[in-house]
Formats: C-alpha cells, sequence, structure tokens
C-alpha cells in the first residue's frame, strides 16, 4: 500500500515538473522567436503535461477523502465491535456460570465438568486429551460418565440441552 502510494506521488511529481519545464521551454522558445509549428506543438505537449497533472492531483485528493471516510468506517466498526464484544462476554460469562450450577446438580467431577466444557466448545476429543494432559481413552470415559449422569445420549444433546432456550422458536410449518 505505502509503494503504491509512494508511486503515485512520485508520478504526480513528475508530471508537475514535467509541466513546469515544457512551459518554461515554451516561453524561452516564444522569446528566441521559435516558428509556430514548435510553439504549437509544445503548447500541446504542456495542455497534455498540464491535463495529467491535474487529474493526479484530483485522483490524489479523493483517494485521500476515501482514506479518511474508511478510517472513519473503521472506527466506529471498531467501537461497534468493542459494545458486542462487551455485551456478549457479560452474557456468556452469565452462561457459564448456569452450566457449571447444572453439571454441579448433575454431580460431575471436576475432570468431567472440564471435559463438559471443552465438549460444549467443540474440541475433539483427542485435542480433549491433548489440552487436558491425558489419554483420548480417559477423555472417552469421562464423556461417557458425562453422558451417563446426565441421560443425554451425545455431545448434540449436551449442546442442545444448554443452547435450546437461547435460540428462536422454530417456524411453524405451513
Amino acid at each position: 500500500m505505502e509503494d503504491g502510494k509512494n508511486a503515485h506521488l512520485i508520478l504526480l511529481f513528475l508530471s508537475g515538473a514535467v509541466m513546469i519545464l515544457v512551459g518554461l521551454d515554451l516561453v524561452t522558445d516564444y522569446a528566441s522567436g521559435s516558428s509556430g509549428s514548435h510553439l504549437l506543438l509544445e503548447g500541446a505537449l504542456l495542455a497534455v503535461s498540464g491535463t495529467f497533472f491535474v487529474l493526479a492531483v484530483k485522483r490524489l485528493l479523493s483517494a485521500n477523502k476515501e482514506i479518511l471516510s474508511l478510517k472513519g468506517d473503521m472506527a466506529a466498526l471498531d467501537q461497534e465491535k468493542e459494545r458486542w464484544q462487551q455485551e456478549t462476554h457479560q452474557l456468556l460469562a452469565g452462561l457459564s456460570v448456569k452450566i457449571e450450577k447444572q453439571f454441579a446438580h448433575w454431580k460431575l467431577t471436576q475432570a468431567e465438568t472440564e471435559v463438559g466444557f471443552l465438549l460444549l466448545k467443540g474440541f475433539s476429543l483427542k485435542e480433549i486429551a491433548d489440552i487436558r494432559n491425558t489419554q483420548v481413552k480417559t477423555v472417552q470415559q469421562q464423556s461417557q460418565s458425562i453422558y451417563q449422569k446426565t441421560g443425554l445420549a451425545s455431545r448434540a444433546q449436551l449442546a442442545a440441552f444448554f443452547l435450546e432456550d437461547l435460540l428462536p422458536p422454530g417456524q411453524p410449518s405451513t
């Protein structure tokens, strides 16, 4: 991005320099009595370089205006993201407490509670074993114990137990 900006600035500077040099040459040629066709040719070159310079300046100003607008949009999005994260963090903290209370009601051990949270977060049994520095077979046994104590048959049912009330009701079929 910065290289492109530098390249544009260099081109803008060069087009301005060409315009000035052609203008100066045109003035000196006119003063020295050059032919009309030569002056006309240099005048056309001055007009082309001047047009290019003006268009480049307009494009640069437009790009800067767009950058400022995008920076403003980004700042607004960052504020919205921060607000959303704060609200969500509070909700998730409350949900986490409720889940932990339900795990205690089911009389899950501390290890089963940890595995239960990791199951709800979507980790595979292998990932849970790695996180907890244990064997996959141990995690399998703990997850089976969770399902027996809760009366649920699977990870999906465990997640649904907690998520069912959070999601809006399904639309009745017509």
